[in-house]
Parts: structure tokens; C-alpha cells; sequence
């Protein structure tokens, strides 16, 4: 794993401090033109900037819960929180719009990608060099800011030079074996007794960012989560 050369930038100091310790700024006008179209049409038009805000590693679950989980989205709730009062304290004056978590349809992935912290993995769930897969995309903001464009990480995929392929192994649903297989993934995480019901094996064999690894109770949390959407959709009629 090469190490994490990031700097830290005062401007960002408060998110840090929550746990938002990823943050990448895109001038607008330099976003791909099929993406501006979609992102800001009609009263998103107009903002020079767009920040993409995650958090990596542990911490800011640690920091959401000493706040309190209460509410149908507790995560979503803390992070707009925090991010509006970062706004309210650095940009008082500067226009700005939440796009996410919101109702607008945001492309997570293909931001990621272009910010070079998103590339695709076995187990579907975005892996970068630096931190593995142990990260969220946490809000998008257009706002009206004069902020450095952030550099793209350049990174090359880790599972491009991974020749075990340990989280293909781990999966006991041999979901992973010939590209993913979302039926044995998830009739597998449906079944009784599955050891898949509130983790992902194969995520947690690979040792890219282990560094970052979430703790047990938070991965229990989010995959907790996706088991209740799952099976509310298995049990949804046609």
C-alpha cells in the first residue's frame, strides 16, 4: 500500500474533526458535460463549485453515534449537521445547495472516479489504493466557492495487481467465482443461519486499507441495513 499523501487543509479542518476526511472540489465548468447537464439543470445551474464529501475509516462513526442515532437516517442527519455548520462558519456569505443526501440523482461512483477514490472491486464496493474499501460517499454540494480544485488521485485499481484474490475465496456463497452474481449473494444473505447477515466476508479479506478497517459495530450497522432493504424487496410483490 503506498502511503496516503494527502495534506491536510485548514479549510476543512471542522468536517475532519466529524469524521468528513475526504473532501474533493471540482470547478463546474471542468466536470464532463454529460454530468453538468444532469447535475445542474434547472435550479442547481449556475454554482462554480462542486464538493464531494466522504469519510474514511472509523471515525466518523465514532463522532455520529457520541452524537446520537436517532431519526430514520441518523448518518444522513449528522453529516448534513456538521456540513451546514462548516458552511454557516467558513462561506456564511456564499451560495450553496445540498445535492446529497437529497432528492436529486447523483452519480456517486462516477464522482468518485473522477476524484480517483472510486474504483470497482470483486465484491462491489469501491476499493482505493490508499484506504481499500473502508469509505462512503457522505454528501454533494454545489456551492459558490473559490476553492483549489483538487487533484485527482492517480492510483492504479489494487485489484489490478492482486493475484490472490483472497475476497473471492472468502465468499461462502461462491458469489464472486465468475464476475458477481447478485442472486447467490443475496439469496445467501436472505437464508437462515447465514454468517452474511450482518458483514461481508469477502470485503473483510482483502487487506488493501486495512489500516481503516471499520469496527465491528459499524459494520454490523450498515450491513444490517442492506439486509432489511433486501429482504423488504424480496418480499415485495411483482
Amino acid at each position: 500500500m503506498k502511503p496516503d499523501t494527502r495534506l491536510p487543509n485548514p479549510v476543512f479542518a471542522d468536517l475532519d474533526a466529524a469524521g468528513l476526511n475526504l473532501q474533493a472540489v471540482f470547478d463546474v465548468a471542468r466536470l464532463p458535460a454529460d454530468l453538468q447537464r444532469r447535475l445542474f439543470a434547472g435550479a442547481h445551474g449556475g454554482y462554480r463549485q462542486l464538493l464531494l464529501i466522504g469519510h474514511l475509516g472509523p471515525t466518523f462513526w465514532q463522532q455520529a453515534t457520541a452524537a446520537g442515532m436517532e431519526g430514520e437516517h441518523p448518518l444522513d442527519a449528522f453529516t448534513g449537521t456538521r456540513v451546514a455548520a462548516w458552511l454557516s462558519r467558513r462561506f456564511p456569505e456564499v451560495r450553496h445547495a445540498l445535492l446529497y443526501p437529497g432528492d436529486v440523482l447523483i452519480g456517486l461512483q462516477r464522482l468518485g472516479q473522477l476524484a480517483g477514490w472510486h474504483h470497482p472491486s470483486p465484491f462491489m464496493v469501491g476499493v482505493a489504493e490508499n484506504w481499500g474499501s473502508w469509505f462512503a460517499y457522505r454528501a454533494v454540494l454545489v456551492a459558490d466557492t473559490d476553492l483549489p480544485p483538487t487533484p485527482p488521485l492517480n492510483a492504479a485499481s489494487p485489484c489490478e495487481h492482486c493475484a490472490r484474490r483472497p475476497c473471492v475465496a472468502a465468499c461462502p456463497a461462491h458469489a464472486l467465482s465468475d464476475g458477481f452474481n447478485l442472486d447467490q449473494c443475496s439469496g445467501y444473505r436472505l437464508a437462515p443461519g447465514s454468517i452474511c447477515r450482518d458483514q461481508c466476508l469477502s470485503r473483510s479479506a482483502c487487506p488493501v486499507g486495512s489500516a481503516h478497517r471499520y469496527g465491528r459495530e459499524q459494520i454490523a450497522y450498515h450491513y444490517g441495513r442492506s439486509l432489511a432493504t433486501l429482504a423488504g424487496n424480496a418480499s415485495s410483490p411483482d
